[in-house]
């Protein structure tokens, strides 16, 4: 037998436990070899007996029909909630940032997001609006919600998400100026707590031109309001 040691979890768990459980979590899956088993489905198989953990921590059955399968559900449904810390900037741009005479703003809007917030591991859902000014390249188009999703697709603030996105924007680009805004509802807030139901939070980040030159912003802002 053979042990892995897991040090993200800080679990010890035997391959062949887990290959053995492959089949439940993955219909299907080819597992005939120990070597077979990917990291991620390692993840998966230890968020499935953690999430089963606290299904029963709150007092619910495993065994009653509706919840059999969900500690294998809710694990798929997180690792694709935060598929973003298994995304690199290389393989999300791939190579799509092309030659350009263009030197005006140019404005991506309403990008959608769905986020986890991870003071509480709820979600935040809503959009954001990115613009830059090329100095000879330009993004793809996809690109820009991308890189959007792939910082959203992580345990984040939206103060930091907001940030990150337009600091990639201008080191990826290059570009004369970058601007951010992201405006989202949190159901942290929604759900539970003070329970509002209309707060929309709104964050913004101004780099190059869009911070330095008032006309630059006002023009962004315009667009996009």
């Amino acid at each position: 037998m053979f042990d892995l040691v897991l040090s993200r979890a800080g679990d010890m768990v035997h391959v062949k436990s887990i290959v053995d459980h492959w089949h439940a979590i993955y219909p299907g899956g080819q597992h005939s070899a120990f070597t077979a088993v990917q990291p991620s489905i390692i993840w998966i198989y230890l968020m499935k007996e953690h999430f089963a953990a606290i299904i029963q921590s709150i007092g619910e059955d495993l065994q009653r029909p509706g919840l059999l399968d969900t500690p294998s559900r809710a694990a798929k449904a997180f690792e694709y909630l935060t598929k973003g810390y298994n995304q690199t900037l290389d393989e999300v741009i791939n190579n799509a940032l092309f030659p350009s005479d263009s030197n005006e703003m140019i404005v991506v809007k309403d990008i959608e997001l769905y986020s986890m917030c991870e003071h509480h591991l709820l979600p935040f859902i809503g959009k954001a609006h990115v613009a830059y000014i090329p100095t000879g390249k330009v993004l793809g188009l996809s690109k820009v919600a991308r890189i959007v999703d792939m910082y959203a697709r992580r345990l984040q603030i939206q103060e930091q998400l907001t940030t990150q996105v337009a600091s990639t924007i201008e080191s990826v680009t290059g570009a004369a100026g970058v601007g951010v805004i992201v405006e989202a509802k949190h159901m942290c807030m929604m759900m539970r707590g003070v329970e509002k139901q209309n707060s929309v939070m709104k964050t913004s980040a101004m780099l190059g031109h869009f911070r330095t030159n008032q006309a630059t912003r006002t023009e962004f802002l315009s667009l996009v309001n």
